[in-house]
C-alpha cells in the first residue's frame, strides 16, 4: 500500500500547480519508481509544453518521463489515480477528462471553520520547501534565499573513505595471528577463539574549488553555504579545504570554520578580493597545484570544481591543468549550474577542454542537485 500525501491542503491554501506535480513525482518515488531530480525537471517541462489543464496531458507526460520500463506502468497508474482526484482511469488506462488537482477537503468537526487546519498548513509548508529544493538558486528572491539557507543546516555530508594501512579487530576476515597468539599466552597455552582483523578505513580529503567570477555570482552565496556544511563536517573526521577562483586563487577554509553560516560567509567575503570579477580558471587551478596540490593536498583527494566553464584566457591552459589535477587526485567532480537545465550542451571552450579529465560532470544549480552532489562525493 503506497503512502500517498493527502492533498486536501492544496484545496485549502491554493498550493501552486508545480507543487502538486512535484508531490506526485515524490509519491511515485515513495512507491518504488526510480524518479530522480532530473526526471522531475523533465516532467515539469513536459507538463508545461503539453498543457496542465487536461488530465490526459499530465498522465502521458508523467508516463513518458517518470517510468523506465513496462513493469512500472501498473504502479504508475495506481499512484496517478490516487493522487489526482481519486477517480478511476478510463478504459485502456488513458484518462480523457479534464484534470482536477484539488479534491474536496474531508468533512469533520471543523468543516465549517472556513480555514485550513494546522496539519494542512504543515503539509503546505512542506510542499513549498519541496518546490524550493528544485528551484534554480540563481533566480531566487531575497526571501527565498533566506528560506533556502535554513535547508542547508540539514545537510550532512559524508566523507569518502579509503583503506588505511592499519588493521582493526573484527568478527570475521583475515586471521590475526599475533593477536591469537597473545591470547593463548595469557591463557598459559590453552586453546581459545581465533582472532580476526580487517583493514581500517580513513576519510579522504575533499577539496572544493569555487568559481566566484561574474558569471557565477548568482550561485556564489549558495555554493559557499554548501562549502560551509562540508567544512563543518570536518568535526567528524573529514578533512575539507575550500578555495575560491576568479582572477586569483584564495584559501577560505579558515573563514568557513566559523560555526554560524552567516558569519562564516561574511568572513569569507572579507578574505576574497575578486568577487564577481573575471575568470582565469586555468591560472587558478595551476596556482592550487603549484602551491598546495603537489605538496599533498590533492594527492588521493576528491576534488570538486564549481564553475560554468567560462574561461577568460585560452582553454589550452585549463585543459593542461585539469590533466595535472586528474593525475594527482583520486577523483575529479565538476558541478556546473547549467548542467541541470533542459537543453544544455557542454559547448563552452573551457568545459570542452576540461571534460576529458573529469570523472563526474553533475548539475549544481539547485538544492536537490547539491544533495545529489554530496552522494557523488561520498561514493568517490
Amino acid at each position: 500500500m503506497i503512502d500517498l500525501p493527502n492533498d486536501s491542503a492544496v484545496a485549502q491554501v491554493r498550493t501552486p500547480p508545480d507543487a502538486v506535480f512535484l508531490g506526485f513525482a515524490r509519491a511515485l518515488r515513495a512507491g518504488g519508481l526510480p524518479v530522480t531530480a532530473d526526471r522531475e525537471r523533465v516532467f515539469l517541462e513536459a507538463v508545461v509544453t503539453t498543457g496542465a489543464e487536461q488530465r490526459a496531458n499530465v498522465y502521458w507526460s508523467g508516463r513518458a518521463t517518470l517510468t523506465s520500463s513496462p513493469a512500472d506502468i501498473e504502479r504508475y497508474d495506481s499512484v496517478f489515480t490516487a493522487w489526482f482526484s481519486g477517480e478511476p482511469l478510463t478504459a485502456g488506462g488513458r484518462p480523457s477528462d479534464p484534470l482536477s488537482v484539488t479534491r474536496q477537503a474531508p468533512l469533520g468537526d471543523d468543516a465549517g471553520d472556513g480555514g485550513p487546519s494546522e496539519d494542512e498548513i504543515v503539509r503546505a509548508a512542506s510542499t513549498s520547501q519541496e518546490v524550493l529544493r528544485h528551484r534554480d538558486v540563481g533566480s531566487l528572491s531575497s526571501a527565498e534565499r533566506r528560506e533556502l539557507a535554513q535547508l542547508f543546516a540539514r545537510l550532512r555530508p559524508r566523507p569518502p573513505l579509503r583503506r588505511a594501512r592499519r588493521h582493526n579487530a573484527a568478527r570475521s576476515g583475515r586471521i590475526d595471528g599475533p593477536a591469537t597468539l597473545r591470547d593463548q599466552l595469557r591463557r598459559m597455552g590453552e586453546p581459545g577463539p581465533i582472532r580476526h582483523r580487517r583493514r581500517a578505513t580513513r576519510p579522504r580529503r575533499v577539496v572544493l574549488l569555487i568559481d566566484v567570477s561574474g558569471s557565477m555570482s548568482p550561485y556564489s552565496d549558495s555554493l559557499l553555504r554548501l562549502a560551509h556544511t562540508f567544512v563543518q563536517s570536518a568535526a567528524s573526521g573529514t578533512s575539507t579545504e575550500v578555495f575560491t577562483m576568479g582572477t586569483r586563487l584564495t584559501h577560505v577554509t579558515r573563514a568557513l570554520r566559523e560555526r554560524d553560516a552567516d558569519r562564516a560567509l561574511v568572513a569569507a567575503g572579507q578574505v576574497v578580493p575578486d568577487w564577481s570579477g573575471g575568470t582565469r580558471l586555468g591560472e587558478a587551478i595551476a596556482a592550487f597545484l603549484d602551491l598546495w596540490g603537489r605538496r599533498g593536498m590533492a594527492r588521493g583527494a576528491v576534488v570538486v570544481v564549481f564553475s560554468d566553464g567560462w574561461e577568460r584566457e585560452g582553454p589550452e591552459q585549463l585543459g593542461e591543468q585539469m590533466r595535472r589535477l586528474s593525475a594527482l587526485s583520486r577523483r575529479v567532480v565538476w558541478a556546473n549550474p547549467h548542467r541541470g537545465k533542459v537543453g544544455y550542451q557542454p559547448v563552452q571552450q573551457g568545459i570542452v577542454a576540461a571534460l576529458p579529465h573529469i570523472d563526474d560532470f553533475v548539475a549544481g544549480h539547485s538544492f536537490a542537485a547539491f544533495e545529489e552532489l554530496i552522494e557523488v562525493v561520498a561514493r568517490a
